[in-house]
C-alpha cells in the first residue's frame, strides 16, 4: 500500500476537524490548544530561517548591485499586482453587493483602530534591535537587517566566510528542524479547525454566506485570471509550478497563517528552480509588500461594512479608500486575522462604523483561509516571475522531488546555499 502523503494527512485532518467540531462542540473547543502549539512551533522557525537563508543567499551572490536590481523588480511587481487585487475586490463588492440587507448589531469588536501613516510604516520597517525584531516576529525588520548584513558580508569578501558558513549551516539545520515540526501539522490543523467550528458552529456559514461566497469568487477570479495572465506572460511552467506550491498552499489554507507555510514554500520554490538568493529575498519580502489575497479582502470588507450600514460611498471616495488600503496593508503580518486591524483603521478614517467588524468576525476564519492561501500563492509566483525577469530558465516537466514526502529522512539532499 502506498504511503499516505503529508498533503493527504493535512486534508484528512481538515475534514475531520470540521466534522468533530460540528458533532462535539464542547470538546472541540478544548482542542484549540493543538493548533496553538503547532503555530508556536512554526513561529519559532521564522527568525533563524529568514536570517540564515537571506544572509547566505545575498552574500553568495557576491554582487551587491544584483540584489538592488532584484529588489527593485520585486517591489515594482508587488505594487502592480496588489493594485489589481484591490480593484478586483472593489469590482466584486459593487456588483454583488453582499452587504445590502445586513443590519449591523452588537457591540464593537474591541479591535483598536490604527492610524498608520507612511512615516510610521517607514519608521517601523527599520529595526532598533535585531534581537527584539526576532523576538516579536517582525518579518520586515528581519529582512532589512539580514539584507544589510548580507550585503556587508558580500562587500568584505573572504573575511566574512566564517559568518556566511555559519548562516549556511543554520539554514540547513532549520530546514531539517522544519521537517520534524511538520510531523505535527495534521494534529495542529485538526485542533484548529475543530475549535473554530465548535465555537462558531456550522450555522455561521448561513448567516454571512453571501459575503463568504463573494470573497471566494473574487479570490478565485484573481487566481485564474490575474495569476493566469502573469504565468502566461512570464512563461512559467504551470503544471510543475502547481506541483511545487500545492503543499504550502494547502497548509496556508488550513491554518490561515502564511507564516506556517513559509518554510515549505522557501524549500519548494528552490526545488522548482528559482535561485536561492531570489527565493530568500523575494518570498519573505512579499509577506509585507505582496499580500494579494489580504488586499483584495480589505477592499471587499470595507465596502461590505458601508453597504451593511446603508452608507453611500461615492466612487472617487472608494478610490481614495483603495489607496489608503494599499498603503496600510503593507504592514499586515502573515498571521491569522491581522487584516482586521488594518480594516478597523480604514473604517475609522472614512467614518464608517467599526462595529461592522463584529459582523465579519463570525466568518472571518473562513475568509482568512482564502485570503491567506492566495497571499502564499502570490508570493511563490512572485519569486518565479522575478527569476524569469532575471533571465533564469525554469525547468519544465514532471516534479522529481515531491514536496509531500519531504518528511522522510534521506529522500532529499540537503538544500545547498549560494
Amino acid at each position: 500500500m502506498k504511503r499516505i502523503s503529508l498533503t493527504a494527512w493535512i486534508l484528512i485532518a481538515l475534514v475531520a476537524g470540521i466534522v468533530f467540531g460540528a458533532e462535539f462542540p464542547a470538546a472541540a473547543k478544548q482542542l484549540g490548544l493543538l493548533g496553538t502549539i503547532f503555530l508556536r512551533l512554526i513561529k519559532s522557525i521564522i527568525a533563524p530561517l529568514l536570517f540564515g537563508t537571506l544572509v547566505c543567499g545575498i552574500a553568495g551572490t557576491g554582487n551587491v548591485k544584483t540584489m538592488g536590481r532584484i529588489g527593485g523588480k520585486a517591489i515594482l511587481y508587488f505594487e502592480i499586482v496588489t493594485t489589481v487585487a484591490l480593484f478586483v475586490g472593489l469590482g466584486f463588492v459593487n456588483i454583488v453587493k453582499p452587504g445590502v440587507g445586513v443590519h449591523l448589531t452588537g457591540s464593537a469588536s474591541g479591535i483598536a483602530a490604527t492610524n498608520t501613516s507612511l512615516a510610521g510604516i517607514l519608521e517601523h520597517t527599520f529595526p532598533t534591535s535585531i534581537i527584539d525584531s526576532m523576538a516579536k516576529g517582525e518579518v520586515l525588520q528581519i529582512v532589512v537587517f539580514a539584507f544589510l548584513f548580507g550585503t556587508a558580508c558580500a562587500a568584505i569578501g573572504g573575511k566574512a566566510e566564517p559568518v556566511v558558513q555559519f548562516c549556511n549551516s543554520l539554514s540547513e539545520i532549520m530546514f531539517k528542524y522544519t521537517n520534524y515540526i511538520m510531523y505535527f501539522a495534521p494534529f495542529g490543523v485538526f485542533g484548529a479547525m475543530a475549535a473554530t467550528i465548535g465555537d462558531k458552529g456550522l450555522g455561521v456559514l448561513l448567516n454571512l454566506g453571501k459575503l463568504v461566497l463573494t470573497l471566494y469568487a473574487a479570490e478565485a477570479f484573481f487566481v485564474v485570471v490575474v495569476f493566469g495572465a502573469v504565468v502566461a506572460i512570464a512563461k512559467i511552467p504551470l503544471k510543475r509550478f502547481i506541483q511545487h506550491v500545492r503543499a504550502p498552499f494547502l497548509l496556508a489554507f488550513s491554518t490561515a497563517s502564511s507564516e506556517a507555510a513559509l518554510p515549505s514554500a522557501l524549500e519548494n520554490m528552490e526545488k522548482f528552480g528559482v535561485p536561492k538568493h531570489i527565493v530568500a529575498f523575494v518570498l519573505p519580502t512579499g509577506y509585507s509588500f505582496n499580500l494579494d489575497g489580504s488586499t483584495l479582502y480589505l477592499a471587499l470588507a470595507a465596502m461590505f461594512v458601508a453597504q451593511a450600514a446603508n452608507i453611500h460611498v461615492p466612487f472617487p471616495t472608494q478610490i481614495v479608500m483603495m489607496l489608503t488600503l494599499m498603503l496600510t496593508s503593507k504592514g499586515v503580518a502573515g498571521v491569522p486575522r491581522a487584516s482586521l486591524v488594518i480594516l478597523a483603521g480604514t473604517l475609522a478614517s472614512f467614518n464608517l462604523p467599526v462595529e461592522g467588524i463584529a459582523v465579519i468576525l463570525g466568518v472571518d476564519t473562513l475568509m482568512d483561509m482564502a485570503r491567506t492561501s492566495v497571499n502564499l500563492l502570490g508570493n511563490c509566483l512572485a519569486t518565479a516571475v522575478v527569476a524569469r525577469w532575471e533571465g533564469v530558465v525554469l525547468p519544465d516537466g514532471p516534479m522529481v522531488e515531491p514536496e509531500d514526502e519531504a518528511l522522510d529522512p534521506g529522500i532529499y539532499p540537503t538544500p545547498q546555499v549560494g
